[in-house]
C-alpha cells in the first residue's frame, strides 16, 4: 500500500528504483514471482523472507539450532549429519519444502509426515533439480513409524497463510499427526521439539511438550535473529567486492 505498485507501476521497475536505492532487500510476501523478480531486475541481493514456497532464513536457522544442541562443544555442520529429521502435518508447505532442502545440504535425514492428501507436490522435486540437490527426504503418513528413533520432532501451524477458510476441516484431517508425548516415546532418548512459531497449544502440539525441557523453540526465535544478520551481512558484503 505504500509504494507505488499500490499506483499501477509494475514490479519490475520498483525493483529497478529499489536497486539504484539500497545495498540489499529481504522480501516477505505471499507470491515466490514477485521475489524472483526483485532479484531479476534489482541488480542487489534478495533475501526471501517468507513466501508461499519457501522459507529459507527459517530453515537455515533451525539448522544451525539443531547443532547447538547436537555439538559438543564449538557448534558445526557435521554435529547434525545423520541426525533425524521429522516434519508432522501440512507437508506440501513452505516450511516443510524448505526444511527438505536444506537437510540435503546439511546431511540431516528429513521424514516428512502428515495426511496422504498434504503430502509434497511435485514441485519439490523441481526445486530440488534447480538447487542440484540429491533428494534426501522421505513421506510417510503413519506418524509413529515417522517418530521412531527420530532426534527432531517438528511442527507448524495447521492453517497457514491463505488456508483460513480450510481451518475446520484441517484441524480434524491433521489431529492425528499432533506433536505429543506419545510420538516421543518411540523417538529418540534425548529428542527435541521444534517449532517456527507462533504455535497453537492444543492443535498441532500438545501443551506438554510445548512446556517441557524438551522444548527449544525460543532458541529457534532468538537464532533467526542471529542467522538472519549473517545471511544479510554475507550477501551485502559479496556483492560489494563483486561490484569492485
Amino acid at each position: 500500500d505504500d509504494l507505488q505498485i499500490s499506483r499501477g507501476e509494475t514490479i519490475e521497475d520498483t525493483a529497478r528504483i529499489m536497486g539504484r536505492f539500497l545495498h540489499g532487500l529481504v522480501i516477505r510476501t505471499f507470491g515466490q514471482d514477485i521475489v524472483e523478480k526483485f532479484a531479476k531486475y534489482s541488480g542487489i541481493p534478495v533475501v526471501n523472507a517468507l513466501t508461499d514456497l519457501l522459507h529459507p532464513c527459517q530453515s537455515y536457522t533451525d539448522m544451525f539450532t539443531m547443532t547447538e544442541v547436537f555439538s559438543q562443544g564449538k557448534p558445526t555442520p557435521e554435529s547434525i549429519k545423520g541426525k533425524k529429521f521429522v516434519f508432522f502435518g501440512d507437508t506440501a508447505c513452505n516450511m516443510a519444502y524448505s526444511l527438505a532442502l536444506a537437510g540435503a545440504m546439511f546431511g540431516v535425514e528429513v521424514v516428512l509426515c502428515g495426511p496422504d492428501e498434504f503430502k509434497p507436490a511435485p514441485v519439490l522435486d523441481t526445486l530440488f533439480k534447480e538447487a542440484n540437490l540429491a533428494p534426501t527426504w522421505s513421506f510417510t503418513s503413519d506418524p509413529v513409524a515417522a517418530s521412531r528413533n527420530a532426534n527432531v520432532l517438528y511442527t507448524d501451524v495447521w492453517v497457514s497463510m491463505g488456508k483460513e477458510d480450510e481451518k475446520a476441516e484441517r484441524i480434524k484431517t491433521m489431529s492425528p499427526y499432533q506433536v505429543n508425548s506419545e510420538l516421543f516415546k518411540v523417538a529418540d532418548k534425548n529428542a527435541i521439539f521444534m517449532h517456527c512459531l507462533p504455535a497453537h497449544a492444543g492443535e498441532e502440539v500438545s501443551k506438554e511438550i510445548l512446556e517441557s525441557p524438551r522444548c527449544i523453540v525460543f532458541d529457534q526465535a532468538e537464532n533467526r535473529l542471529h542467522v538472519q544478520k549473517a545471511i544479510v551481512s554475507y550477501l551485502v558484503d559479496k556483492n560489494r567486492k563483486l561490484a569492485k
